[in-house]
């Protein structure tokens, strides 16, 4: 039986023209983080499993991790996420760092979920952290990393908008304002975190079944149909958390980032979030949908067994990013990497290596047909593979010292020396 030529499920294949896309749109967010000055780190792959135990998410560990024991038996886990991993390494250098650190990391995650629009299994994802600020000065400096990423790459702020809200906030309401329990109070946040999935009637008896109290559901309901801090009940206005969000809201306007708005509904799913918490969403009615967040987690690094570091950061995630990009039509056309097409006429491949060597050396990036086939096969070739140059080398070539030069869009010829096509190329 022949083999599938399919990838793993929930996986992707990358052929040359995805990895151009992959590369210019990686290249993109690179120049914007380390233009707000953030450094570049690493981890493995593979992470023990009770680095995601202890604070990742019970949705995350229990059904979406990719965990097995190794040869060793050792309990591990593919990445689901790098927020566990990026603590680890700042724990371990805990007292000798010089904060604040400014860190970023492009790479790889694996989840074990349905595939859909915008999520697969094995996915890339920009994940941006500040360490060492407790202000609200580091969530207005994430949030403003995140709005440059889409703003380098054209998108105007009324197609997206940067929701915000407060897990301190939130636990005020449902320990005190509302009289939950721990466990009322985990139960209901997981199930606000799911409201805009769900059907309303379906929400309703699910908060019903958790709360108990019908006066408490019907006061919960009351709360979620708030859309701006002013409309909050007076005792909830008067919480730090409302006064912090205040702020972070006046710091973005005066920054230009005129589109943040309040959102009593964002959790964001992770147990590890402390205080602030944000979300980009799409306003496209096409793509209408939360495309990647972040917030406060001052609690994660101590868990290694040092002292805590007050942390904010975001994660975004390749596919989505795409997906916003198509839908507002700001993909360019990328051409392929090569600038020259050699197409070798006649036994010449020998005496065309200097030429090919001084091209090289001088920046060029040159692809050289050696199949030796004839001319016009070679041409189709290239035209194929969208390279717009093409550099015939022929015996006379060689005798003589000029080439001809054709541009396959415009179907133009020129004579050129070596040097004379060194210099069009690097213009």
């Amino acid at each position: 039986m022949a083999l599938s030529t399919q990838p793993y499920k929930g996986a992707r294949d990358f052929y040359p023209e995805d990895m151009r896309l992959q590369k210019w749109m990686f290249g993109a967010l690179r120049e914007v983080v380390e233009s707000f000055g953030y450094e570049e780190y690493n981890t493995p792959l593979l992470e023990p499993l009770e680095l995601y135990l202890a604070k990742t998410g019970e949705e995350i560990v229990n059904e979406q991790t990719y965990a097995f024991e190794d040869r060793g038996g050792r309990k591990v886990a593919i990445r689901p996420e790098m927020t566990p991993s990026v603590s680890r390494l700042v724990a371990a250098r805990r007292q000798e760092a010089a904060y604040p650190l400014r860190w970023f990391n492009i790479g790889n995650r694996w989840r074990y979920e349905r595939p859909q629009r915008g999520r697969v299994r094995e996915f890339f994802q920009l994940d941006v952290d500040i360490f060492g600020v407790a202000g609200i000065e580091a969530e207005h400096e994430i949030i403003s990393v995140a709005d440059a990423t889409l703003q380098a790459f054209g998108a105007q702020r009324t197609t997206y908008t940067i929701n915000l809200n407060s897990r301190k906030l939130m636990n005020y309401i449902f320990e005190d304002y509302l009289g939950l329990d721990e466990r009322q109070a985990h139960d209901l946040a997981k199930l606000i975190d799911r409201k805009n999935k769900m059907e309303a009637d379906a929400f309703a008896a699910s908060a019903q079944e958790i709360i108990g109290s019908p006066e408490t559901t019907a006061k919960l309901a009351r709360l979620l149909a708030t859309k701006e801090l002013d409309d909050l009940p007076d005792e909830v206005k008067q919480q730090p958390s409302v006064a912090e969000i205040t702020k972070l809201h006046e710091l973005l306007q005066n920054s230009g980032v005129t589109n943040s708005a309040f959102d009593i509904t964002l959790m964001r799913g992770f147990d590890y979030y402390t205080d602030i918490v944000f979300e980009v969403f799409d306003n496209h009615p096409e793509n209408n949908r939360s495309m990647f967040g972040g917030g406060r987690y001052d609690g994660l690094v101590g868990l290694f067994g040092v002292e805590p570091v007050p942390t904010v950061g975001f994660a975004m995630g390749d596919l989505t990013l795409q997906n916003f990009l198509e839908t507002h039509k700001l993909l360019p056309t990328l051409k392929p990497e090569v600038d020259l097409y050699v197409v070798l006429v006649g036994d010449v491949y020998v005496g065309a290596q200097k030429i090919l060597a001084n091209l090289r050396e001088n920046g060029i990036k040159v692809a050289v047909d050696s199949t030796g086939r004839k001319p016009d096969k070679q041409t189709k070739t290239a035209d194929k593979k969208g390279i717009e140059q093409v550099l015939f080398i022929g015996e006379q070539e060689l005798a003589d010292g000029t080439f001809s030069l054709k541009n396959m869009g415009s179907g133009e010829s020129q004579s050129l020396t070596i040097q004379q096509l060194i210099d069009k190329l690097k213009k």
